[in-house]
């Protein structure tokens, strides 16, 4: 896929209304992640999906993404783009609400 250039509407016909790629690059600034092609695509993905599947649940997420980055690395590549979580980050850069479960804020630390 060419890369994204990250001022144009058109780049993104998936988008939640309202949402812009300054919005995802300041998002993903504020995560910590630096945005590359790499991750434009992921975020294009997460819109796609979310706009041709009305509620997906996590797990179907999860699947789709794996699926659709099997060729550059999977789930293990996912991780590496986004550190705090490929549908976690992914979906608030892209402009998309977490699906429920995602974040488990009672796993980890007992402190």
């Amino acid at each position: 896929m060419a890369e994204v250039t990250k001022t144009r509407a058109e780049d993104f016909p998936y988008a939640p209304k309202k949402w812009t790629a300054k919005q995802g690059s300041d998002s993903a600034e504020a995560l910590g992640i630096v945005m590359g092609p790499e991750h434009w695509e992921i975020v294009l993905c997460l819109q796609e999906y979310f706009a041709r599947n009305d509620t997906p649940n996590r797990r179907e997420l999860n699947d789709a993404l794996e699926e659709f980055w099997h060729a550059h690395g999977g789930l293990k590549d996912l991780y590496r783009l986004f550190p705090g979580g490929p549908i976690a980050q992914g979906c608030e850069i892209a402009g998309i609400e977490i699906p429920p479960g995602t974040i488990d804020k009672s796993f980890g630390s007992t402190s």
